[in-house]
């Protein structure tokens, strides 16, 4: 099924970058925008699964899935298979003013999909960030409220109102203020030893600090969280966080947006990550794996709460009809497979990572669900403070034996390969994780 499978992945054949890349890479020098942050100077000429090949003909182990977007694997036959029947058909007629049978279609899906027995109503995008952006306003509109809070380390993505709500670097906003008001940011529980099922101080932190000192109660219209945080360093709240969040927004009226941009789609072994909690969202917005590569976002909200009048909101190309084809086969593919394979390959993950954290000590906190997976890398000992400098290291190293990492938080790597990994790829990348550790000058061997 797969273009590579017969083939020794990684293999590396030529300096990297080879000589048709470093062309390609002069070109995007002159003409490409500074902002971009490429980590190494992998120039990509196609995928398939989990593969990459480079335009040298390299072929490297993708650990990253295009950050998190191709769930299904790159170019999976039978999403490829729709997008082509469908761009045959219709390429685009604008779902904001007609109607077409891909974008209704996908709409009920994901409305009978999204935790809650409850009616559902769904608002298509073209990317996370505006996803964001429409339940920002939709909960404005919804609440007749102004103010919102999000939490510290979160990031919610570029434009105003999502730069807004986010809280994870400095460099995403300096320089571009003023920024949205009657946005508060808390702090995010990484580690609670006071949370339990019913109860988590860090929430209650909220009412009796935030609510009473600077953001009453009764004009917040919405508490924005990522279920688990991503770009911080893919950190895992305690499990009594999500349940006493929802808690809290019930007893003032508040409405709880879960950000699943990264979360969703399958990433941690459930559809959706508050599906681990067993927390009902009032607003969920997607994007990323949505459409395993294919330009699409989501807002799935409760009906009584899309109640928004036409014109209203809008989007040209939100819900295009080559991508909600796309966003279908994903679906079916999550259902049918990837969504199991996602749990067991990321407990098989994690415990290799865990054999390799008892080996090198500069490997700090494991953590993660399904294939949502990091690991801090730290001075070895004393207080273990973190490295950013071995950080990138790794990444930079592993580069070169053909494992696309890429970094997140301070001093974390993160491994969210496509869905469709196998044991297989998942030992291999170990062992080549092994190699670059075990290579490095900066990591300490345990005796």
């Amino acid at each position: 099924m797969w273009l590579f499978e017969n083939e020794n992945v990684p293999a590396i054949k030529t300096e990297l970058p080879g000589p048709r890349a470093q062309e390609l890479l002069e070109r995007d020098k002159r003409y490409m925008s500074p902002s971009y942050t490429r980590v190494y100077p992998l120039v990509v000429a196609r995928g398939s699964g989990a593969v990459i090949e480079d335009v040298d003909g390299n072929l490297f182990l993708d650990f990253t899935a295009g950050i998190a977007v191709t769930a299904t694997g790159h170019c999976h036959p039978e999403v490829v298979a729709a997008i082509h029947d469908q761009s045959k058909k219709l390429l685009h007629m604008s779902g904001t003013d007609f109607y077409y049978e891909p974008q209704i279609a996908l709409a009920q899906r994901l409305a009978e999909l999204a935790p809650g027995n409850f009616a559902k109503r769904v608002f298509f995008t073209n990317s996370g960030a505006e996803a964001l952006e429409a339940a920002l306003k939709l909960a404005r509109w919804h609440t007749k409220r102004s103010r919102a809070v999000a939490f510290l380390g979160a990031f919610h993505g570029r434009t105003y109102g999502a730069m807004s709500l986010s809280g994870s670097k400095a460099v995403h906003r300096r320089g571009f203020s003023p920024l949205v008001p009657d946005i508060h940011h808390v702090p995010f529980p990484r580690q609670c030893q006071l949370c339990t099922e019913s109860a988590c101080q860090c929430v209650r932190e909220i009412e009796e600090t935030l609510f009473k000192r600077t953001a009453p109660a009764e004009e917040v219209a919405a508490i924005f969280v990522e279920p688990i945080q991503g770009e911080s360093g893919y950190h895992v709240p305690p499990d009594g966080f999500l349940p006493a969040l929802r808690e809290l927004c019930d007893r003032y009226d508040i409405l709880l947006v879960a950000d699943e941009v990264q979360t969703g789609m399958g990433r941690t072994g459930k559809m959706f990550a508050v599906e681990h909690w067993h927390v009902e969202p009032d607003i969920i917005c997607l994007a990323k794996g949505i459409a395993s590569g294919m330009p699409l976002g989501a807002i799935i909200a409760r009906g009584e709460i899309m109640d928004w009048p036409p014109g209203s909101h809008a989007s040209t190309f939100g819900g295009n009809p080559v991508s909600c084809r796309a966003a279908l086969a994903t679906i079916n593919l999550l259902e049918r497979e990837y969504l199991h394979n996602a749990d067991e390959r990321g407990q098989q993950l994690r415990q290799g990572l865990q054999e390799l954290q008892a080996k090198y000590p500069n490997i700090g906190n494991v953590r993660g669900l399904g294939l949502m997976t990091a690991i801090d890398l730290v001075q070895p000992f004393g207080e273990r403070r973190p490295s950013p400098e071995l950080r990138d290291e790794i990444i930079q190293t592993a580069f070169r034996k053909g494992l696309l990492l890429l970094g997140c938080g301070e001093h974390s790597i993160r491994f969210c390969p496509p869905l469709c990994i196998t044991a297989e790829q998942v030992a291999a990348a170990l062992n080549i994780l092994d190699e670059v550790f075990a290579t490095s000058k900066q990591t300490v061997l345990t005796v």
